[in-house]
Order: structure tokens, then sequence, then C-alpha cells
């Protein structure tokens, strides 16, 4: 499960940079630091909430 988020969110954060996603707050190519947090506090909820 951690693998794919990573993976997903760092193939979004690529994306951000090539093509910005248009979506709200992330209409700009250098917004791809908030892809950056959401990817840290998903991982981190993930090490945290794992058994």
């Amino acid at each position: 499960m951690n693998k794919a988020i990573s993976a997903f969110l760092l193939l979004a954060m690529v994306i951000q940079i090539i093509k910005p996603l248009g979506l709200p707050g992330l209409r700009r190519r250098s917004d791809f630091w908030k892809l950056a947090v959401v990817a840290f506090v998903a991982w981190s909820l993930t090490l945290l909430l794992r058994p």
C-alpha cells in the first residue's frame, strides 16, 4: 500500500511539473510542492496506522 501511494503521488508530481493538473490549488507548475506535502502526510499516516 505504501509503495502504491508513493508511486502514484510521485507520478502526479512529475505530471504537475510537465503540465499543470488544473485542479483548484494546482494551477501552476510551482505548486508541485503541495503534492509533496500530501505525499508526506499519506506516507506518515500509513506508517503510524500499520500494526
